[in-house]
């Protein structure tokens, strides 16, 4: 927490002097290193029960991204990194587990930054986070980071990397999670699964949680200081909060859902015949829209596909890959 507050502060102070986009940009080829050790149980326990995760034999899905946080706003807060950390933008995720990660595995995890890529609206980096356990990959996750600017760094009507279907869902602590606004909808026809009444002290406790207390999601006041006119949902609850509906079917207790057929309850309801889901191996999200809050928001899926909305609006959309 000490060192995540330590890289806010630097990158408050070094983004003004960036300019991204610049010409002859490139990646510091440092990496960033956490020791193996095993999760710690207390805030591995408050993680699940505020992102609706059950299952104690494995780690969330997303729950190493979350551990390797602080390396990640360590590496973009440097003074070497070629974008400003403020005003950057979390646009997508994917996640693999080679193999679930037990909370008594010993994970080692690296981070460090590829692919500093054109994009039509800036220039997009690629943070890779990779999770070892006696030498061995057991885990990885790559996030897209748009800093938005003028056309001189850009290429066009797309993206210039061309993304494949998954085996591909934070955001750093000065970003806002949303794609831009003219971003697709794909799969916002998904039929409604559940709806979940999201308080507006989510942010806060998430942040107390994850270690991410970027001002943007704790106070409608400090988020209006960047613009926004509340406060937001962290872009990596609303994906884990999916994915353990996804798995479980099973809700924490951060509001009231109502799931469609069983009427409403603490949590967002329970579901028949879930606990023999197949595991979910690896996940890809894309971050639409930031959710304000307070917020009511519909979790909506159908085969491996589900997305998150608010009315008309989508904020998430994504895919799961099960185990066979």
């Amino acid at each position: 927490m000490t060192a995540l507050g330590v890289s806010l502060l630097r990158g408050a102070v070094t983004s003004p002097f960036k300019r991204a986009g610049g010409p002859g940009a490139t990646l510091p080829t440092g990496r960033a290193v956490l020791p193996a050790a095993p999760a710690a149980p207390a805030p591995l326990a408050a993680y699940r029960t505020l992102c609706g995760f059950t299952d104690p034999e494995t780690l969330p899905l997303t729950y190493p991204h979350v551990l390797g946080f602080p390396l990640a706003m360590r590496l973009m807060t440097e003074r070497s990194f070629p974008l400003p950390v403020l005003g950057l933008v979390h646009t997508w995720i994917e996640i693999t587990a080679h193999r679930p990660p037990r909370p008594e595995d010993r994970l080692e995890l690296t981070v460090y930054a590829t692919e500093l890529t054109p994009h039509r609206r800036g220039t997009e980096v690629t943070m890779v986070t990779e999770a070892r356990c006696a030498g061995e990959t057991v885990w990885e996750s790559r996030s897209g980071y748009l800093s938005r600017h003028g056309a001189s760094g850009a290429t066009g009507g797309t993206a210039a990397r061309s993304r494949g279907a998954i085996v591909r869902a934070g955001a750093p602590a000065v970003a806002a999670e949303a794609a831009p606004p003219d971003a697709p909808t794909a799969g916002a026809g998904l039929p409604a699964v559940a709806e979940w009444r999201l308080p507006g002290d989510l942010g806060r406790r998430y942040g107390a949680v994850s270690g991410d207390r970027n001002p943007i999601h704790l106070h409608p006041l400090t988020a209006r200081l960047f613009g926004f006119p509340r406060h937001l949902a962290h872009g990596m609850w609303t994906v884990a909060r999916c994915l353990a509906e996804a798995e479980t079917g099973a809700g924490p207790g951060t509001g009231t859902g109502t799931r469609p057929g069983t009427g409403t309850g603490a949590g967002a309801g329970t579901e028949t015949g879930a606990k023999d889901r197949a595991r979910i191996r690896s996940v890809r999200a894309e971050f639409k829209a930031p959710v304000l809050l307070p917020a009511t928001v519909t979790y909506a899926a159908a085969g491996d596909a589900f997305l998150l909305r608010g009315g008309d609006r989508v904020h998430l959309t994504g895919t799961v890959v099960r185990e066979r």
